[in-house]
């Protein structure tokens, strides 16, 4: 009698490890609106969304923006400005710094203290920027961008169910918003949940103030997933033929655990 003929059991992708996830994601979070483009493989500095600080429009250096802050620490229209290209620089404690001198001369100014609450959060000090949206958020009438602020500091923390019903209620007041959108693809791609965070951010694309930052996201969720071609031909819509290869590879170096990249290679 042959033997029994062995069943080839077709292999299984499977997504990057959670902590993985959260990793790559947290820096992501909240880089929505008129946030500075971050690649996937770019030092993982933390952005907060804003109106405050744009790449897309010519723009003051650091430097050139240190300069006007030392001459004029209280102009703060100029604080908020300098906090968030601190942030996006990766220096958030600076940011707060200079955000901690505006509250006390802007003690009742909502938007001082969003930017100040993304600074916090950007710094890892969750609970204290809480506090400080919690303050500011009026139950009658929350302010949107508090209210995404309030969402991505959620899921930084691990409360992402939470966050998502905050995102919820800001799409509600803010409906079309490709930054409140893209956050909620984040929130579940930080929970491995990455064909739904995929949904949500090929929507995000569609929307009002979606830029090169949220079609990034997309396709780094993309070639989480194994879809290569996908992932690169997005970002090849974005980015120079060098930062895509080297965003592809960082995509292959985050799926190379037990020699995953040749299996999905080989289909």
């Amino acid at each position: 009698m042959a033997g029994k003929s062995k069943i080839r059991v077709p292999w299984e992708f499977k997504l990057p490890q959670p902590n993985r996830i959260i990793a790559i994601m947290r820096p992501l979070l909240l880089a929505g609106v008129a946030a500075l483009a971050l690649s996937a493989c770019a030092s993982n500095r933390g952005q907060l969304a804003s109106t405050d600080y744009s790449a897309s429009g010519a723009q003051a250096s650091l430097p050139e923006l240190t300069a006007r802050y030392r001459a004029n620490p209280r102009d703060r229209a100029l604080v908020i400005q300098y906090a968030a290209a601190l942030r996006a620089a990766g220096q958030p404690q600076q940011a707060t710094a200079a955000l901690e001198q505006a509250i006390t001369a802007y003690p009742n100014d909502l938007q001082i203290s969003i930017a100040y609450a993304k600074a916090l959060t950007a710094a890892g000090r969750f609970d204290q920027s809480l506090g400080v949206l919690n303050n500011v958020i009026r139950p009658d009438a929350p302010d949107w961008n508090a209210l995404l602020v309030k969402g991505a500091t959620l899921d930084q923390m691990g409360q992402n169910e939470e966050a998502r019903r905050i995102y919820a209620q800001a799409a509600i007041l803010a409906p079309g918003e490709a930054s409140i959108e893209t956050n909620l693809g984040l929130s579940y791609a930080m929970t491995n949940d990455l064909p739904r965070a995929e949904q949500h951010l090929r929507r995000a694309v569609q929307m009002r103030g979606a830029n090169t930052q949220t079609r990034q996201n997309l396709a780094l969720v993309v070639g989480l997933q194994g879809r290569f071609a996908e992932s690169r031909a997005i970002y090849a819509a974005e980015l120079p033929p060098e930062q895509v290869e080297s965003n592809m590879a960082y995509v292959r170096a985050l799926l190379t655990q037990q020699n995953r990249w040749d299996l999905i290679e080989k289909g």
